[in-house]
């Protein structure tokens, strides 16, 4: 099971990489306001989705103690970053402040991932 949980480990972070990524490729678009949300955010974030329930499921199926209040938290916290990703995703350009909540909540996930315990 522990290889079965660090292979999932490793996609949750693939899928952190891939939202954080595009979001970070268009900073530079964000200042002049032409960002816009590109298919890698959106697939980042659903695969940030599948693989978090699947590590709850398989960390609880190996008898460890998950923090669901903390669970409940990031998962909050993606389902507002992909309710804005979806409902912006065709946009040619997204608001500065709109973009910039995706990116600030990405790293506020990154962050209660690896300080709350």
């Amino acid at each position: 099971m522990n290889v079965l949980i660090s292979v999932f480990v490793g996609l949750h972070i693939i899928g952190i990489a891939s939202l954080l990524g595009g979001f970070l490729t268009q900073m530079k678009a964000m200042s002049a306001g032409t960002a816009r949300f590109v298919p890698a955010m959106l697939h980042g974030a659903l695969t940030m989705l599948v693989t978090g329930v699947l590590l709850v499921g398989f960390r609880e199926m190996d008898g460890d103690t998950v923090n669901n209040i903390k669970i409940g938290v990031k998962l909050a916290i993606l389902f507002v970053i992909l309710a804005l990703v979806y409902v912006k995703r065709d946009e040619e350009r997204v608001e500065k402040a709109l973009f910039g909540a995706v990116g600030g909540l990405t790293m506020v996930n990154i962050f209660i991932a690896v300080l709350w315990h």
